[in-house]
């Protein structure tokens, strides 16, 4: 049974997505019902909703609306992995109007900005009050950023992260070797943990389960079966596969590994990273 950390839902009615016009794809909404179906239906048991870098005044509201969805009967959101913008002076004052209920981590979208957005000392001073609140914060880099990703957890020491999308490796590309280093030297660092989430999105369409297996056996060597967790990153998975499909690659990816290997990685490890029931 999975939690799936990394559940992107869409309300154009209700929530203002600004770059979603540049990806005709996904540019329609995504709803909790449709999601839900599939997910009952292949082994999800809880979700976290990931913020979806929706226009910075829609913040609450996307909070609001997860908290809508935690409300419902038997429902399966656990939570908000709320968007934020630790680079703007007025940082403290949003971190408290959020509700611990509800939110769970924090994560800044970081490859959509300048690189040194996440380098200069009011973002790494507020990412450090983060993990001073008890919320992990979620680094979305690509692959060429990763060094950037090293700079700012060696500067929040006692912030707890985790990396989304193995580092969103550039698999259509070939860029195993590089993206393999990296990997390797941030795993060194005890709090940061690795989200092995839909990373089918950056192989080329034809991929197959042996382009994939490279790169999620290095994560799980990396970091080891204690700080890896699972998401589906839907609906962006979808660009080259299916929620289905995701998941029965992930399912034959851990097929041979421990019972407890498995329950780590599926479950245990986001309620203890994400201070989950």
């Amino acid at each position: 049974m999975f939690i799936d950390t990394h559940l992107h839902l869409v309300a154009r009615e209700r929530i203002t997505y600004p770059w979603l016009k540049d990806v005709p794809a996904l540019d329609r909404d995504w709803s909790y019902e449709d999601y839900e179906v599939s997910a009952r239906r292949i082994g999800i048991t809880g979700v976290l909703h990931m913020e979806v870098d929706c226009a910075p005044e829609f913040i609450a509201t996307e909070n609001t609306w997860v908290s809508e969805l935690m409300s419902r009967p038997d429902s399966l959101m656990r939570g908000a992995i709320s968007s934020a913008r630790p680079e703007d002076e007025d940082f403290d004052a949003f971190l408290d109007t959020l509700d611990p209920l509800v939110v769970k981590g924090i994560r800044r979208v970081l490859h959509v900005v300048p690189d040194d957005v996440s380098q200069t000392d009011r973002f790494r001073a507020n990412v450090r009050k983060i993990g001073e609140r008890g919320l992990p914060f979620d680094i979305c880099m690509t692959q060429r950023q990763l060094h950037l990703a090293k700079d700012l957890v060696d500067a929040c020491p006692n912030t707890v992260f985790v990396l989304d999308h193995c580092g969103v490796p550039d698999i259509a590309g070939d860029g195993f070797t590089e993206w393999s280093k990296s990997i390797t030297d941030l795993a060194k660092r005890e709090n940061v943990n690795a989200k092995i989430s839909g990373i089918s999105a950056y192989a080329k369409p034809d991929w197959t389960l042996d382009t994939l297996r490279p790169f999620v056996e290095h994560v799980i060597k990396c970091f080891g079966w204690k700080r890896v967790v699972w998401g589906s990153d839907s609906p962006v998975c979808t660009l080259n596969s299916s929620l289905n499909q995701w998941m029965a690659t992930t399912q034959a990816l851990i097929a041979n590994v421990s019972e407890a290997e498995k329950t780590a990685f599926a479950s245990e490890n986001a309620k203890r990273i994400w201070s989950l029931p």
